[in-house]
């Protein structure tokens, strides 16, 4: 590999990361005010338009053809595209209510998850260190659901599962990132404008003519998903995907700095335990991927 392609790769992926974990939270959180309902339209429509745009700057009106001749395809892009819907629905919901620590908790374990899911799907193997991750993450929610019910992250685990479950499909079919992701958004983008429709009725929308200067800043969650996602795409084909998933750890632990000394979020001590338990299985996943690469 080109060590100068490597280090580009590595500062591309880190930088999409970053963006993920600090300004995707602070900026979602600041919108938030809209509604969480609002703010998923807004992140759905916008990103079908940005991708739109980016579609043709760089001419893949070609590759959207073909996709479009092939129905497999279509049809798993389909319920990937319901897959991120919730995904992003969640996480909003999660930022909008204070449990951004257990989104991030969501992030922390769906590598993890996702190595299950490969096993399981795809046969890859599991090494010992890998088995050990998955059980630790067993054991940390057990630890929650039998000690304090009201403690278990289902915010992180839905983000997780949903986020595991996207990549399998997507992986499955290998779409270009992009170019899926702009297929799913106009899936979702009837949907959308539907709810649109009927929140702006009832005089429940923020984005309106009578207040111009909110409208380019919800209209950013476009460009707020869509330019991290390129960031560590194209440093995951320069770098690799080993060192792109440790490097992915940024996002959750930025998360969680923001969401326990910025914003102040309750954090329980069968929490802290769980996620102790948690960074020790991640520990052990860095370290088997550093070893294996």
């Amino acid at each position: 590999m080109n060590k100068k392609n490597f280090n580009k790769g590595v500062l591309l992926t880190s930088f999409g990361s970053f963006w993920w974990g600090f300004f995707g939270v602070i900026y979602f959180k600041y919108i938030s005010f809209a509604g969480h309902v609002e703010v998923l339209i807004h992140r759905s429509v916008w990103t079908a338009f940005v991708l739109i745009v980016t579609t043709f700057l760089f001419s893949k009106w070609n590759i959207l053809k073909k996709i479009f001749k092939d129905k497999k395809k279509l049809f798993i892009l389909f319920i990937s595209g319901f897959l991120i819907f919730i995904n992003w629905g969640v996480w909003i919901y999660a930022i909008s209510v204070d449990k951004i620590i257990d989104a991030s908790f969501g992030y922390f374990i769906m590598p993890i998850i996702s190595v299950f899911l490969g096993n399981f799907f795809f046969k890859e193997p599991i090494t010992k260190k890998g088995k050990i991750s998955i059980f630790l993450v067993i054991i940390s929610v057990s630890y929650l659901t039998l000690l304090d019910f009201n403690s278990i992250p289902w915010v992180g685990l839905i983000v997780a599962l949903s986020w595991s479950f996207y990549n399998l499909l997507r992986k499955k079919i290998n779409v270009e990132t992009d170019i899926g992701l702009l297929i799913e958004s106009l899936y979702i983008l009837p949907f959308v404008l539907v709810a649109f429709y009927f929140i702006t009725i009832n005089s429940y929308n923020d984005f309106s003519l009578s207040n111009p200067s909110l409208m380019p800043l919800l209209m950013l969650a476009g460009p707020m998903t869509v330019i991290p996602l390129f960031l560590y795409v194209r440093g995951v084909e320069l770098a690799g995907l080993g060192p792109a998933g440790m490097i992915f750890y940024i996002t959750p632990t930025l998360q969680f700095i923001l969401g326990f000394f910025i914003y102040n979020e309750q954090f329980n001590i069968n929490q802290l335990v769980s996620f102790i338990l948690i960074w020790i299985a991640v520990f052990i996943y860095l370290k088997d991927i550093y070893e294996k690469n």
